[in-house]
């Protein structure tokens, strides 16, 4: 097949040594599952179209890009799922969305366009925020629509989003807060919908550069990695500067003030690194130089951390069964060894997909833990 030719060549598909790293490393294979990432390098390399379609597993991958990080002919393998989920698309074949699809089907509506959000409601009295024109945009993304999908869960996801347009005010900024805000478009884009995916970022785009904003700043790293990468092809002229919170307040951090009276008992904590941050964007360090460099905490990682780290998996609505609950099981009890009485999380969909884990009856206490989003445990110690 000619397209799954040139699949296997801007992958590097063709490269595959066939030795099974990728396999090897996969959580999902780790967790028990006979899901293969090796499998479908074969049958792109192959051309065996229909064996690609009609297995049923191209949901599975939790494009976590840990193979990608270990394989040692290079091969793209996240890029490929994603290549091989559009052709699925394309074709009418698309995964069992959790939850019933009704989050797709929120983002399908906000990229036809003609619906009217409500989306400002989260914005405290006390937060100073522009509608329409400034120089800094922050970029809330979903976290509004999280809240309200998952209430069982204690979803708490807009306390981050309040604590990081307070940490901008803190440090004199004024960023513009749009009502007209669209989803960012990663989850249709991961599951195969381009077209929608295309007509969210053009919205977008021109909804930030018709702000005259110079840099935007999220909480998302799936926004973050949205914007910064899969974006590019789209803007007209030169981007805004693109950054997460963390790496915002670590470039701020001598503006920021804080409490004299601190307690001489630093509280311990450890650190998620969502896969679109670190393994996708090279993002590390901003995250650990604002714990570090926070009073009243501590930060200890857990034994996977950095680019090793375990994901919360489960970053594109496209895939829950009882391996991505294993694997969120296992990560929780990493969190818990280390003695940290906090998991912070970078990304609000670590949050979602943990705190759903740890509603589990039947483990109880053995994986609970506090969770907080960075930007608040920041907010919590300013003056």
């Amino acid at each position: 097949m000619p397209e799954l030719a040139e699949v296997a060549k801007t992958t590097k598909a063709w490269a595959c040594y066939d030795c099974g790293k990728c396999t090897a490393t996969c959580p999902i294979a780790r967790a028990g599952s006979d899901y293969s990432p090796r499998r479908h390098v074969l049958a792109t390399n192959l051309g065996q179209r229909q064996s690609i379609l009609e297995n049923g597993t191209l949901a599975s991958c939790l494009t976590c890009s840990l193979c990608d990080q270990r394989c040692p002919a290079e091969v793209s393998y996240t890029e490929l799922v994603l290549k091989l989920r559009e052709l699925a698309h394309r074709e009418g074949v698309e995964p069992d969305c959790p939850h019933g699809g009704a989050l797709q089907s929120v983002m399908r509506m906000m990229a036809k366009g003609g619906t009217q959000q409500q989306r400002m409601d989260w914005l405290d009295k006390d937060l100073k925020t522009e509608a329409k024109k400034g120089e800094v945009f922050y970029w809330t993304g979903c976290a509004m629509y999280y809240d309200a999908f998952f209430p069982d869960f204690g979803v708490t996801t807009l306390a981050g989003t309040r604590a990081a347009v307070r940490l901008l005010n803190h440090v004199g900024v004024v960023p513009v807060v749009s009502p007209d805000e669209r989803c960012c478009g990663h989850d249709l884009l991961w599951n195969g919908d381009r077209n929608s995916f295309e007509s969210l970022a053009r919205h977008n785009i021109k909804l930030v550069a018709d702000s005259g904003a110079q840099m935007l700043v999220t909480s998302c790293a799936e926004c973050l990695r949205t914007w910064k990468l899969d974006y590019a092809p789209y803007f007209d002229g030169q981007p805004p500067r693109i950054v997460h919170i963390t790496e915002f307040l670590a470039q701020q951090w001598t503006e920021l003030k804080f409490k004299t009276e601190q307690s001489a008992k630093k509280r311990p904590v450890t650190f998620q690194d969502p896969c679109r941050l670190g393994r996708h964007l090279g993002i590390y360090d901003p995250p650990r130089h604002v714990l570090d460099a926070l009073p009243g905490v501590e930060l200890t990682e857990m034994r996977r951390s950095g680019p090793a780290a375990s994901c919360c998996a489960g970053g594109t609505w496209s895939n829950c069964d009882r391996y991505a609950k294993q694997i969120q099981v296992d990560r929780l009890r990493e969190a818990r060894a280390t003695g940290a009485e906090v998991l912070v999380t970078a990304c609000p969909k670590c949050q979602v997909h943990f705190r759903c884990a740890m509603k589990d009856p039947k483990l109880g206490g053995d994986i609970e833990i506090e969770m907080r989003d960075v930007a608040e445990l920041v907010a919590d110690a300013l003056e």
